[in-house]
């Protein structure tokens, strides 16, 4: 009888509240939707926006220290789940990032008509995913949370029927997940034949001492094997090719979910990996993200920079190949950490960073939502004109593009690039601090490209204006530029939330840098 008791696992509700308030208003959702009448559909969403909600709120009360659960009855630390600083601050990330994609949707669904139910179900049960992902601490749970995040994501990507661009998006993005999926089981495999062990804690106790030659040679092929697959799902180059057609194809707050939320998730992953998993093998996963970093920000700063403001879907590429490179700037304390004689505390800077590009980033597609309500080709060249029609939200605009360069007035994102910057020259990495500073001097160009055409229509609409009162006739609105309708509520507090939250933090920097000089793991 005490054999049995001792297997017996106790659950700390209240650690895993975060993931399992979202799928369980998953849950309700997919069951109310078999009910709702078609015309109370939309009610789905607030219950949806609100479940989110009060999954983020469920962090309070963690917030006063490290607990743990599903913890080995022999070994009481080993634990497979952990809601210690780093989950939590992540956890806030995704279920922050969740909430506002929340918000946009509402009206999004109700202008490409999808189907309320699936949307919502998916997009919840993906943030559960992407929740629990930051607090595990073996690999298995690991790649459980990463799938259910992932397999969602691939339906909600696909859900706009019979659009040929939406399928193909859905295939390419689920092709290279499946791979990257196999890739990163086949080292997971490795490393448990190698160690005997699952757990994070024992898969890096057990690496730096392997009895057989044998073993440490098949350690070192899951080590490599499961780097790959998160480089997959980071979006890193060379394995970001999926990436500017999935977001062209997504419904516009699905592809802000990915470059945020879907971020959030591969590079908490890797962290967790490479710092707790692997730290005796240093020496290798240190120099490879230390090239995958400086490959992955000049190839998707490089095409960002040759997007053609005319073409089609020009405003979104723009903002994918944007991700990329932002993705490259993310890994850069990644790969300090494997130079640095803290990893834990090195990794900060990625942290730090990733919550300034989450406010700023989602919010720039909150107005590109906006503006794809009128102009459905979405081109940057339609952005002409949107101060002189409506000057908060290019102003908005303008604060998020200026962040994301990292200029003033956009404050947080200049700390946030110095403190990336900094990660790299006290690793000795001086080589990629200089290719991060070119790379930053690309992306200044294309972004204030963008932020410029912003205002350039306002004054030739005005010159126009003016010509028209002096010859005594009346000059109709510029083309291509309809009298602008009010904005849906949903979706002006999302970008307001954004704008409040980025202003914020350039004002107090200090509250998202104070991760970039503690220990978070």
């Amino acid at each position: 009888m005490s054999t049995v008791t001792s297997l017996v696992q106790s659950v700390d509700w209240l650690a895993l509240a975060p993931p399992t308030i979202a799928a369980a208003v998953a849950l309700v959702i997919l069951v109310a939707d078999l009910f709702l009448p078609a015309a109370r559909k939309p009610l789905l969403g607030w219950i949806a926006t609100a479940g989110l909600a009060l999954a983020a709120l469920s962090l309070l009360p963690l917030l006063d220290g490290d607990r743990r659960t599903f913890c080995l009855p022999a070994h009481p630390d080993v634990c497979s789940y952990a809601a210690d600083p780093f989950a939590l601050v992540i956890q806030f990330l995704v279920l922050g990032g969740a909430l506002l994609t929340a918000l946009l949707s509402i009206d999004t669904l109700k202008d490409q008509d999808l189907p309320a139910g699936e949307y919502w179900f998916l997009l919840l049960s993906s943030a559960a995913g992407a929740a629990l992902l930051p607090a595990s601490r073996d690999l298995a749970t690991l790649v459980i949370a990463l799938e259910v995040a992932s397999l969602p994501a691939f339906a909600l990507v696909g859900l706009r029927r019979g659009d040929r661009l939406s399928s193909e998006a859905a295939l390419k993005f689920f092709l290279s997940s499946v791979a990257a999926t196999a890739v990163m089981l086949l080292g997971v495999s490795f490393l448990y034949a190698a160690t005997g062990s699952l757990h994070l804690s024992q898969v890096a106790h057990a690496l730096t001492d392997l009895p057989d030659p044998r073993l440490a040679t098949l350690a070192s092929a899951g080590v490599a094997l499961t780097l790959v697959g998160f480089a997959f799902k980071t979006a890193a180059a060379p394995f970001h090719f999926w990436v500017p057609d999935t977001y062209v194809g997504a419904p516009l707050p699905i592809a802000g979910y990915l470059s945020v939320v879907g971020k959030a998730v591969g590079f908490s992953g890797l962290i967790l990996v490479t710092v707790q998993g692997f730290p005796s093998y240093a020496n290798v996963w240190g120099p490879a993200l230390a090239v995958l970093a400086a490959l992955t920000m000049t190839v998707g700063n490089v095409a960002a920079l040759r997007q053609d403001p005319r073409r089609a879907h020009s405003a979104v590429r723009l903002l994918a190949w944007s991700s990329v490179g932002q993705a490259g700037y993310l890994l850069v304390p990644i790969a300090a950490a494997g130079y640095a004689h803290d990893p834990g505390h090195a990794i900060g800077s990625t942290v730090a960073y990733a919550l300034m590009y989450a406010a700023v980033n989602l919010g720039a597609f909150a107005v590109a939502a906006l503006v794809a309500r009128t102009h459905p080709a979405h081109r940057i060249s339609d952005y002409q004109g949107l101060y002189h029609q409506r000057p908060v939200v290019a102003l908005a605009l303008g604060f998020f593009l200026l962040c994301l360069a990292g200029l003033p007035p956009g404050i947080i994102g200049l700390f946030a690039k110095v403190t990336v910057f900094s990660a790299a020259v006290d690793a000795g990495l001086a080589w990629l601090a200089v290719i991060m500073a070119v790379n930053v001097v690309i992306a200044l160009y294309y972004y204030l490209q963008w932020t410029t055409v912003l205002f350039r229509g306002a004054g030739e609409a005005g010159e126009t204006e003016r010509t028209g009162e002096a010859a005594g006739t009346k000059t109709p609105a510029p083309a291509g530029h309809p009298a602008p309708a009010a904005i849906p509520a949903p979706l002006a507090t999302a970008i307001a939330l954004a704008a409040v939250l980025g202003i914020a933090l350039s004002g107090a920097p200090q509250l998202v840098l104070r991760f970039a000089s503690g220990a978070l793991l």
